[in-house]
């Protein structure tokens, strides 16, 4: 008897190491809308049975007795627990069909709101430093270029893949954090922790390593309890955490970003978030916001592959699951792609809406905020990205560029895709921009400014202004209180101060080469476009 009962202990001291060292791996959620949750009762039950079963059929002292089956049909513990792992199995499996989109499309297809917009009124026409003229590949490559050249951390650390998009203090960036290079790094880094991570200003390229005063001790990248997965899950047992994105406060405090699933529809369906927890990542220190309550500064609590799946569910369940498959009635579905939109020190989600049965057509565009899930619908027809990419590239097709998926402003008040072209080395060499009605009306330039005087031109020759506004050009005449030379880009520019007047006037010398007789105290006339720091001058008349 004394060996079995020491038997029974040293089984259950082996099974709750087991059940611990499983929960620290996996980090299961101690909440019934969680799969590992389920998982991990179902995973945890059949373990005990077995081995429950096994100690019931070995024969203890004869070995060479045979195996007794017999009482396990009878045995009320076994067939108490089978009972319990069948009731589980079905009751997950249940909850996952009675969860699906497939019993329940009406709420699925009300899980996002829309609302109709106004593109001329929602969308102003922006300064060019709060457009993202980089995508995350391009990013990446100025990211890795930066680290190359730190040869006190490069042997260290890497870069991390994160690269998240943010508006910091007016101006679109992306963040990431650096890696520990290897385990033996984490190992002899580990006391200080991570030094610095990388912003990359997505308007004017500008990469810059920010050193911290104190290391980040809680990354993804640490082990042990310092691993943030880990970290979060015993603070906040019963929480799903779903998207974990890495953003800094407007004093440049790394934080990781970590939203909290919520669950509209049954067991595990119709998925949103209900709750972001914000983690120093300096200190480890927590805090826990609704939604709502989210601090104003925080860009990302919705992944963009959240609101895309959400507007999907929006655009093709309208008529139920059936029809979304057979007849495909009034089914809209977004594009292949999305960019990033800096409004309001928002950073809003775009992508074009197209018929689930054609591909060749935008019916419209989606903006969506990443903060609050506030989605606008535009309805304006016109080119589908991919059509606009390709014409952008057939432009400047002897220099082989490859176009980013667009961006979409308001030039002149018409809808307009912004596109960046990027040479071999992934690096932005040009800029595109291509009317969204009538994707062949097309201009390129070596810098924005360029492209839109360009583009502007080729919307008087074709006679395009659907709204009937003005082109937003404006005039000034005065006398030269200063006139500076400087090259952009290879090309050269004359930069035009006036009496009384305290814009800086960009007048390109290709364009107007009669600005070269013009000195200090001669009167001019200006044609131009305002701008954030220069005006662009579209045309110079000298009196």
């Amino acid at each position: 008897m004394k060996g079995k009962s020491k038997l029974k202990l040293i089984t259950g001291i082996l099974l709750v190491l087991f059940a611990a060292v499983y929960y620290y791996v996996t980090l299961p959620a101690i909440n019934f809308h969680s799969t590992g949750t389920w998982m991990f009762l179902i995973a945890g039950i059949a373990i005990v049975l077995f081995i429950y079963s096994i100690r019931r059929i070995v024969p203890t002292g004869n070995k060479k007795k045979p195996l007794d089956f017999s009482g396990l049909k009878t045995n009320k513990i076994v067939r108490g627990g089978a009972g319990l792992l069948f009731v589980l199995i079905v009751i997950f499996c249940v909850g996952t069909v009675l969860s699906s989109p497939i019993i329940n499309a009406s709420k699925y297809q009300k899980l996002l709101t829309v609302e109709e917009g106004v593109f001329s009124e929602d969308i102003q026409q922006i300064s060019y430093d709060q457009i993202p003229m980089l995508d995350r590949n391009s990013a990446s490559i100025l990211g890795n270029r930066k680290m190359g050249s730190l040869v006190d951390l490069a042997s260290q650390f890497v870069v991390s893949d994160y690269y998240c998009q943010i508006n910091y203090q007016g101006d679109p960036v992306r963040v990431t954090p650096l890696n520990y290079a290897s385990l033996i790094k984490w190992f002899t880094n580990m006391r200080e922790g991570i030094p610095a991570y990388i912003k990359i200003d997505m308007a004017t390229q500008d990469t810059e390593l920010v050193r911290l005063e104190e290391g980040m001790k809680y990354t993804p990248y640490d082990h042990f309890n310092r691993n943030l997965y880990r970290h979060l899950r015993f603070k906040y047992p019963t929480y799903i955490f779903d998207d974990i994105s890495f953003e800094i406060d407007e004093e440049g405090t790394p934080m990781w970003i970590c939203s909290v699933a919520k669950y509209n529809v049954g067991l595990f369906g119709g998925r949103t978030i209900g709750r972001v927890v914000v983690c120093n990542a300096i200190t480890g220190e927590c805090d826990d916001y609704s939604v709502e309550e989210a601090p104003t500064w925080i860009d990302r609590v919705y992944s963009a592959d959240m609101l895309v799946e959400l507007y999907d569910y929006y655009g093709t369940l309208k008529h139920g699951f059936l029809n979304s498959i057979m007849g495909q009635k009034d089914c809209l579905k977004t594009t292949n792609g999305y960019n990033y939109l800096a409004i309001d020190d928002d950073v809003w989600v775009y992508t074009g809406v197209t018929s689930i049965t054609s591909d060749q057509s935008n019916v419209g565009f989606v903006l969506m905020n990443e903060r609050t899930m506030e989605t606008k619908y535009y309805q304006i027809e016109g080119a589908i990205e991919d059509s606009a990419m390709s014409s952008a590239e057939g432009k400047v097709q002897n220099l082989k560029y490859e176009a980013t998926f667009p961006l979409l402003l308001n030039i002149a008040n018409e809808p307009t895709y912004f596109i960046a072209l990027k040479d071999d080395s992934g690096l932005v060499k040009m800029y595109a921009m291509v009317n969204v009605q009538k994707y062949q009306v097309v201009a390129t330039g070596d810098s924005v400014s360029e492209c839109e005087k360009a583009y502007i031109s080729l919307l008087k020759e074709n006679g395009i202004n659907s709204s009937g506004a003005s082109l937003s050009t404006f005039t000034a005449t005065g006398v030269i209180t200063k006139i500076t030379e400087g090259v952009v880009d290879g090309n050269s520019h004359y930069y035009i101060m006036l009496q009384n007047d305290e814009n800086i006037y960009d007048v390109t010398l290709a364009d107007f080469i009669q600005v070269v007789r013009l000195e200090v105290g001669d009167s001019v006339d200006l044609e131009y476009l305002e701008g954030v720091e220069t005006c662009t001058v579209l045309g110079v008349t000298i009196p």
